[in-house]
């Protein structure tokens, strides 16, 4: 078994929220805590490896999570969030406000979404979080790894009957954890 967790708050979590992507603010004060919390209800889940994105707000969640496990996290920069583009940095609100085709667009997310400005696509986030979790199902298990909100929306909706499409019903809040059982397949 595969538990996916997202990492803990950061400012740009807090409202007025801010698009984050490969942007790399630290956890706050409540990210902090969370990611203590997090730990403390993992102790008993008997966790044998330990995965991180390689984005700050990550790799703090894991480095808290492994202080108390005895575990050390490997990095794989495929489990990062989407790269958003021209997006990175902007405020939510803004964005729809400024954008609002485009907002539209990613509302109702799918495969074919991609972010303006150079950004990734759903599709293309998809198969690279689902190449790093076939490569963490090949060692030890279960395994813990600490990502992002999209990473794990990605992971989940390659098993939902309408992928993708679902990417946006998929609710993930800060250090909440997702257990993946066998590993789906990526979006065609």
């Amino acid at each position: 078994m595969i538990l996916l967790a997202r990492h803990g708050e950061t400012a740009d979590n807090v409202p007025p929220e801010r698009v984050m992507g490969w942007r790399d603010p630290p956890l706050d004060a409540r990210g902090r805590e969370q990611a203590a919390a997090l730990a403390e209800k993992l102790a008993g889940e008997g966790i044998a490896a330990l995965w991180t994105s390689h984005l700050r707000r990550a790799r703090e969640t894991a480095e808290i999570v492994g202080a108390a496990l005895g575990l050390v996290p490997a990095v794989d920069e495929r489990l990062a969030e989407s790269r958003r583009g021209s997006w990175e940095g902007r405020l939510l609100r803004d964005i729809e406000r400024e954008e609002p085709e485009a907002w539209s667009a990613w509302r109702r997310g799918g495969a074919g979404f991609r972010f303006p400005g150079g950004g990734e696509s759903l599709a293309e986030h998809q198969r690279r979080v689902l190449a790093a979790l076939t490569e963490v199902a090949e060692g030890p298990l279960p395994a813990l790894v600490v990502c992002h909100g999209g990473t794990i929306r990605c992971a989940v909706a390659a098993r939902h009957r309408r992928g993708l499409d679902a990417y946006q019903e998929l609710d993930v809040p800060n250090a909440s954890i997702v257990r993946l059982d066998g590993l789906p397949s990526p979006a065609r």
